[in-house]
């Protein structure tokens, strides 16, 4: 177990509980992710905050999803954007929009400033993907604007990072790479998006709540326990 500073809570401290899985399926990830777990490379793990417990996950049912009209927009501005889904990668051209994206949200919404070397996406984002991690590539004019990491399980696809070239705010490529989530889950009969955690009133969360409708997970789940979503 690891603790550190709550990055969206004031004056919490975090405790995540890790596992780490040399071979990991797509039946394991399945599993534990509709149980509340989340993935980063070969790295499985769930908060066990000490007297707290503000962070939920939630999924969106994408069968019975509704587009608002803000979102009709999004779709409309971005029919020119080229997609791209393949494995993982890396290139230079990830870490220079991932540090841009960051530079982008440390001025703008007071994120800690954070840089990444090649080993640490490589481990991050690119390791333990196996045969259902994905990449969604968003170009425009073949320039790299988007990168969305994805996991296609079970019975959904589990939302991963999304990092985006802000000189083009427009095209609200964030809220894009949702609603593309959502129209490649229908296409391969996948019933939900996995969104990961969402903490009230934290500000970093709120664009989840605008994809509905939207289940969230009652607690935190063993891999042999039922889990109850709500």
């Amino acid at each position: 177990m690891l603790d550190y500073d709550c990055a969206y809570l004031p004056d919490k401290k975090v405790r995540m509980r890790y596992k780490y899985v040399m071979e990991p399926t797509k039946e394991f990830c399945s599993a534990v992710i509709k149980r509340g777990w989340r993935r980063f490379g070969k790295y499985y793990f769930y908060p066990t905050c000490n007297g707290c417990s503000e962070c939920k996950s939630l999924r969106v049912d994408v069968e019975n999803f509704c587009y608002t009209r803000s979102q009709k927009r999004v779709l409309k501005r971005n029919k020119e954007t080229k997609i791209i889904i393949q494995k993982p990668t890396i290139s230079q051209m990830h870490l220079n929009l991932y540090r841009k994206y960051h530079t982008f949200k440390s001025q703008k919404d007071g994120w800690s400033q954070k840089s990444i070397s090649y080993s640490e996406y490589h481990e991050n984002f690119v390791d333990g993907a196996m045969d259902f991690g994905k990449e969604v590539l968003y170009l425009v004019d073949d320039k790299l604007v988007g990168v969305d990491l994805i996991d296609i399980l079970d019975d959904g696809i589990s939302a991963i990072y999304f990092f985006y070239d802000p000189d083009f705010p427009k095209l609200s490529l964030g809220t894009y790479s949702l609603l593309y989530q959502i129209e490649l889950a229908k296409l391969l009969n996948l019933k939900y998006i996995y969104l990961g955690y969402w903490v009230d009133g934290c500000k970093a969360f709120a664009y989840k709540t605008k994809f509905e409708p939207l289940e969230k997970l009652d607690g935190y789940f063993d891999v042999l326990d039922t889990p109850k979503w709500i």
